[in-house]
C-alpha cells in the first residue's frame, strides 16, 4: 500500500494515526462487551476506518456529515465524548437518544452529525436539504454523506444523486464498497466493477479511492472538499474496502470465501498505516504504543462511567412529550377586510403570506413554478419569491421530503407539495420514519409542511382520488389537519406552517373551486387541536371532517332534523372535548368519513365514544363511510363508492332508536 505524505509534518501523521486508531480500539473493546452480553448489538466497521476517519478530518467541524453503521471514526474525529456514546450504546439515558433507539441510529446537534435510520437511503435525500440551504444562504461549505454499497440499489440513491445533481447541490455521496449487503455479494448487488459509472449517468463527476489508504482518502478528499465549497456541485466518492466482521456479530462471515478475508486482511487500513510510520521513522513503536495505551485508558475509564450510570426509567408522560418539539400555539386573530376567495385561492393566499413572513421558507413540489403548480396553488408565485425559493422538483417524492427535512436541521422551514395525496406513497418512508419520528428520538424537528391534494367526486379514478389519511393518523409524531372551508384552510395552513413539527395538510380537490366564502385578507391562524360545530341541533350529531361536512350539512337539511355537525378540522390530535360535548348534547352518533370503512379514522373515534361516553349514548355509535374498494373511474361508480347517499339512509336507521 503507497502512502503520500504530501506536505504533512510528522506530528500531522501522527494526529491522524491517533483518529485512525481511536474507532479500532473502541471496537475491540465492544467486541468483548458485545461477547459478555452487556451490549446487545454491534455492527463493525474494522477494516474500513480510514473512510470515516478520512471524511471526517476533510471537513470543518461546521460542516455537516451523515453518517451510517460502520462509521464510528465519524464520531469519535468530531469528538464526541466518549461517556455519552458508550450511554448511547447501552442504552442510558444521557445517551443520544434517552434510550429510544440503539448504536449509531442517531445525530447530535452540537456535532454537526446527522443520523441514519435503518432504511439507510432516506438519509441521502436529508443531504440534499442540508446543502440545498448552504446554497440559498450563500455559504461555502461542504457535505458529505455516507451510503454503502448495497444502499445504493434503493431508489432513495437514485432521487438523492438526480436531485443534487438538477440543482448542482454541494454534497459528496461517499460510497463504501466493501463487498456486500448483509450476506448478498456485489454482483448480486449490481452489474459494474467501480461506482465512478454511474457518475456520467447523472452528468456529475465520480471518483474513486483506495478507501483502506488514509492518506489516499485524505489526498482526494481534501482538495474535493475545497473546490466544493467554491464551485458547488456533487461528487461520487467511491471508496473501495472489505467488511472484515458480519453485517453485524450475529449474522458472521461464513458466507465469505477465505481468500477474500485474507487478501483483504493484508490491506488493513492500522497495520499498513503503523508500519509505514516506522518504516518512514516518523515515529517509534514506543510512540505508538503510548498512543494506543493513552486511549485505552480513556475508553476503559468512561466505559466504567457509562455503565455505572442508572438503566433508564419509563416515565409515560417524558415519552409523550418529547414527540414533538416544544411548541404553544399563539391564535393570530385576523383584523381589517374579507372578501370573498374560493378554498383553491385561500390556500395560495395563505401560502403567499407564509412566504412573506418567513423569508426563509422554501415550496417545493413538480411543476409548481412557472406553471402554478396543476391545481395553480403557486400561480404567480415566482415573479414574487423567485424559484430558489418555489422550487420545481424532478418526480422523486421521496428525495424532497428528505430534503425538507435537510433544510429544517438547518433551520429553515419548507412546504413540499404532493402534486395528488395518491403520490405519497413514493415519499410514505420518509415521512413515517423520518419527519415522524426525529424529534423522539435525537430532539431534533421536523419543521415540514406536506400539502396532500385529496378526495374523489371529481371522476380522477384509483390512483387520484384517494382519501389516505388513515394511513398517517396511526403515525405518533405528525400532526395532520384538513380543514372543510375557505376560512379554515387559510388559518389551518398559516397555523401549520408557523409549527416547527411536521404536518400533513390534506385539501380536496373537488372543494378548490367550488367552494367559496367570505375570507380574511389578512394573515391569521387557526387553532390546531380544535374542532367547529358546522351546524347546531339537538337531536342527533355527525362527527366528520372535510368533504363530509358538506354531506352531512345537506343530509340533515333534506331531513328536517335538528343536528350538531362536528366539523373535527385537525385529525392529529383531534378535539375529544369537543367530540364528549356533541354526545353528551344529544345522545345520537354518526362518523362520517371519504376514506374506506375499515381500518379508518372513524373507527378510532367511535371506539373512544364507546369506552368513554357510553352512559350518555342512546343508540349505537355507527359509522358511514366510502365502500372498501379502490375508488373507481366511471360517476356512477364513484356516486355509489362514496357514502354522500348512504349517510342518508343511516340517518334514518339511527332516528328510529
Amino acid at each position: 500500500m503507497d502512502f503520500v505524505r504530501k506536505n504533512r509534518t510528522d506530528k500531522q501523521l501522527l494526529d491522524i494515526y491517533t483518529e485512525l486508531v481511536t474507532p479500532r480500539l473502541i471496537e475491540e473493546k465492544m467486541l468483548i462487551l458485545l461477547r459478555q452480553g452487556k451490549i446487545s448489538k454491534w455492527f463493525s466497521g474494522i477494516g474500513q476506518e480510514a473512510i470515516s476517519v478520512g471524511a471526517a478530518l476533510a471537513l470543518t467541524n461546521d460542516e455537516y456529515i451523515l453518517p451510517m453503521h460502520r462509521n464510528l471514526g465519524v464520531f469519535t474525529s468530531r469528538g464526541v465524548e466518549f461517556t455519552q456514546l458508550f450511554e448511547q450504546f447501552q442504552g442510558k439515558i444521557n445517551g443520544f437518544t434517552k434510550g429510544r433507539d440503539r448504536s449509531f441510529h442517531f445525530g447530535s446537534k452540537a456535532h454537526n452529525i446527522v443520523g441514519m435510520i435503518s432504511h439507510l437511503g432516506p438519509q441521502l435525500g436529508i443531504a440534499d436539504g442540508i446543502a440545498l440551504s448552504r446554497l440559498l444562504r450563500k455559504e461555502p461549505k461542504a457535505t458529505i454523506v455516507f451510503s454503502g454499497d448495497g444502499g445504493t440499489s434503493e431508489g432513495d440513491f437514485h432521487e438523492a444523486v438526480n436531485v443534487a445533481s438538477v440543482w448542482n447541490l454541494p454534497v459528496i455521496f461517499i460510497i463504501e464498497n466493501n463487498g456486500y449487503g448483509l450476506s448478498t455479494p456485489s454482483h448480486e448487488q449490481f452489474n459494474f466493477e467501480s461506482f465512478t459509472v454511474k457518475g456520467p449517468a447523472y452528468g456529475i463527476e465520480a471518483i474513486s479511492v483506495e478507501g483502506n489508504n488514509i492518506l489516499e482518502v485524505l489526498n482526494e478528499l481534501e482538495p474535493l472538499v475545497a473546490d466544493i465549497r467554491e464551485n458547488p456541485r456533487p461528487v461520487i466518492f467511491e471508496a473501495r474496502t472489505f467488511r472484515m466482521r458480519g453485517h453485524e456479530e450475529a449474522s458472521g462471515t461464513k458466507y465469505v470465501p477465505n481468500e477474500l478475508m485474507e487478501y483483504w486482511g493484508q490491506k488493513d487500513p492500522i497495520v499498513n498505516y503503523e508500519k509505514w510510520l516506522l518504516d518512514e521513522g516518523v515515529a517509534k513503536e514506543s510512540e505508538l504504543t503510548k498512543i494506543k495505551d493513552k486511549i485505552k485508558k480513556e475508553i476503559s475509564a468512561s466505559v466504567k462511567k457509562a455503565f455505572d450510570q442508572p438503566d433508564v426509567v419509563a416515565d409515560t408522560a417524558t415519552e409523550v412529550e418529547d414527540l414533538f418539539a416544544p411548541f404553544e400555539q399563539e391564535v393570530i386573530a385576523p383584523n381589517g377586510n374579507s372578501t370573498n376567495k374560493r378554498f383553491v385561492d385561500a390556500i395560495s393566499d395563505g401560502l403567499k403570506q407564509s412566504l412573506e413572513k418567513y423569508p426563509e421558507l422554501v415550496v417545493m413540489g413538480q411543476d409548481v413554478a412557472d406553471y402554478g403548480g396543476v391545481f395553480k396553488i403557486t400561480e404567480g408565485f415566482v415573479e414574487q419569491f423567485g424559484k430558489e425559493r418555489i422550487r420545481n422538483t424532478p418526480l422523486c417524492e421521496s428525495a424532497i421530503v428528505g430534503t425538507g427535512l435537510g433544510l429544517s436541521i438547518r433551520g429553515m422551514k419548507s412546504v413540499v407539495e404532493m402534486q395528488f395525496a395518491d403520490f405519497v406513497t413514493c415519499g410514505f418512508n420518509q415521512i413515517v420514519n423520518n419527519l415522524a419520528k426525529i424529534h423522539y428520538r435525537w430532539g431534533q424537528n421536523a419543521d415540514v409542511v406536506v400539502r396532500m391534494p385529496t378526495g374523489a367526486g371529481v371522476g380522477a379514478g384509483p390512483f387520484h382520488s384517494q382519501s389516505n389519511e388513515a394511513w398517517f393518523f396511526h403515525t405518533p409524531g405528525l400532526k395532520i389537519v384538513y380543514p372543510s372551508n375557505p376560512v379554515d384552510a387559510k388559518g389551518l395552513l398559516n397555523a401549520a406552517i408557523e409549527d416547527p413539527n411536521p404536518y400533513m395538510y390534506f385539501e380536496h380537490k373537488a372543494l378548490y373551486r367550488s367552494l367559496s366564502a367570505e375570507v380574511p385578507d389578512s394573515y391569521y391562524t387557526t387553532e390546531v387541536g380544535k374542532a367547529a360545530l358546522a351546524s347546531e341541533g339537538s337531536e342527533l350529531s355527525i362527527i366528520t371532517y372535510g368533504m363530509g361536512v358538506h354531506w352531512a350539512l345537506d343530509a340533515i337539511q333534506e331531513h328536517e332534523i335538528s343536528a350538531d355537525v362536528l366539523d373535527l378540522r385537525t385529525l392529529l390530535p383531534w378535539d375529544k372535548l369537543a367530540v364528549q360535548q356533541t354526545v353528551k348534547k344529544t345522545g345520537r352518533v354518526i362518523v362520517l368519513h371519504e376514506d374506506c370503512m375499515t381500518g379508518g379514522i372513524g373507527a378510532e373515534i367511535a371506539a373512544w365514544i364507546s369506552e368513554h361516553c357510553f352512559e350518555y349514548l342512546d343508540a349505537p355509535v355507527m359509522r358511514e363511510a366510502s365502500l372498501d374498494t379502490p375508488v373507481p373511474f366511471a360517476k356512477a361508480l364513484e356516486e355509489n363508492f362514496l357514502p354522500k347517499q348512504r349517510i342518508k339512509d343511516k340517518i334514518d336507521l339511527l332516528m328510529r332508536y
